[in-house]
């Protein structure tokens, strides 16, 4: 597994980065709405809500946000659950 180093780094400056280098931003942060302001990013927010952010909790969700993808528009939050 590559790793970007992006680890410990708080959300405001994880969004910008995400912003760079892509589309959209998973998160498990149902709260991120009210932390940061998404409407003026380049990027698409998708906030999963699942019993922990581990594999058999979130694989369930998986068919629902490839579906989700090519929908999404830059600067909003989507709850995906």
């Amino acid at each position: 597994m590559q790793k970007n180093g992006w680890a410990g780094i708080k959300n405001g400056e994880l969004l910008a980065r995400a912003e760079e280098a892509f589309d959209a931003f998973v998160t498990m942060d149902g709260n991120i709405q009210f932390q940061q302001h998404y409407a003026r990013l380049q990027l698409a927010i998708i906030a999963l809500r699942a019993g922990s952010n581990r594999l058999r909790d979130t694989e369930p969700l998986m068919p629902k946000l490839l579906t989700l993808l090519p929908t999404l528009q830059a600067g909003t939050i989507t709850r995906l659950a």
